[in-house]
């Protein structure tokens, strides 16, 4: 009986987070202030089409503008996804802020708030402080669409958008996010 109940919290451990997170209110005027301090997604880059990218997703940021997914970058590129009820999400969102801070151009850094209700995925990023762009899937269609399960996940995609690496799982120091942009998309911070 021991051996099964370890057994099932090991599992539970390597899933990561999972969410029957209830929908919540897509705005409220609490929400639409602390959007407005949101950084907007960037433009489509004029790169095109992405190669063998993530799906043919477009999705709203909570800073506003449009998030292409099937449009090549034009940079190495990160994409999270975190929600706000995640725990292992929110400590390693101060570790990719930290990096979108110190990679410059080098490496563009997006988040995607999944299976959140939007209002809590706004009210997170503010008191975080996340300043690098935010796009929103509430029903988490990115992730199914990759066939991913729980959260975090980290795509690490090329220039021409191509997917290189998936990180599941949290990572859970600065040390190990540089070492993932080196290996995965040949930029040394």
């Amino acid at each position: 009986m021991r051996r099964a109940a370890l057994a099932a919290g090991a599992l539970l451990a390597l899933a990561g987070c999972t969410s029957d997170a209830p929908d919540a209110p897509t705005s409220s005027p609490e929400t639409a202030s602390a959007t407005a301090d949101l950084t907007p997604c960037p433009e489509a880059s004029g790169a095109g089409r992405a190669a063998d990218g993530a799906p043919d997703l477009a999705l709203d940021c909570l800073g506003g503008g449009t998030l292409d997914l099937a449009r090549a970058p034009g940079v190495p590129t990160l994409v999270n996804l975190w929600a706000s009820w995640c725990a292992p999400c929110r400590e390693e969102l101060p570790l990719l802020q930290q990096l979108s801070e110190t990679a410059g151009d080098q490496v563009r850094v997006l988040g995607v708030d999944s299976q959140d209700g939007r209002s809590q995925g706004v009210s997170f990023a503010t008191d975080a402080g996340l300043t690098f762009p935010l796009a929103f899937d509430g029903d988490g269609e990115l992730a199914a669409e990759l066939g991913l399960r729980g959260l975090p996940h980290t795509l690490f995609l090329a220039a021409d958008g191509s997917v290189v690496h998936v990180e599941s799982g949290g990572i859970s120091s600065e040390e190990e996010l540089r070492g993932l942009v080196v290996e995965h998309l040949g930029v040394q911070l």
